[in-house]
């Protein structure tokens, strides 16, 4: 049987104190990103909320006026003139 030496067993306990020190690192870091991600998503639905109120009172305006958004007044494009050389 192998007797270990101080250096070895030094090396063992270093591996081992970094590995765990990895570990929490990483645990640290998909806990940092999925609360990033919650905080993103309820961020979109905060605005997205928003945007749907908006455009339900835009409708409500516009049906109150008797206009309609999508008959809107088209604008006559000039062509354009290309040279060539």
């Amino acid at each position: 049987m192998p007797k270990t030496t101080p250096r070895d067993t030094a090396q063992k306990n270093a591996q081992h104190y970094f590995s765990k020190a990895e570990l929490q690192s990483d645990t640290l870091a998909k806990k940092l990103q999925k609360k990033e991600r919650v905080a993103g998503a309820a961020n979109t639905a905060r605005l997205r909320e928003l945007r749907l109120a908006k455009e339900a009172a835009d409708k409500q305006a516009n049906e109150a006026a008797g206009t309609d958004p999508a008959k809107r007044r088209v604008r006559n494009v000039k062509s354009v003139v290309r040279m060539s050389y």
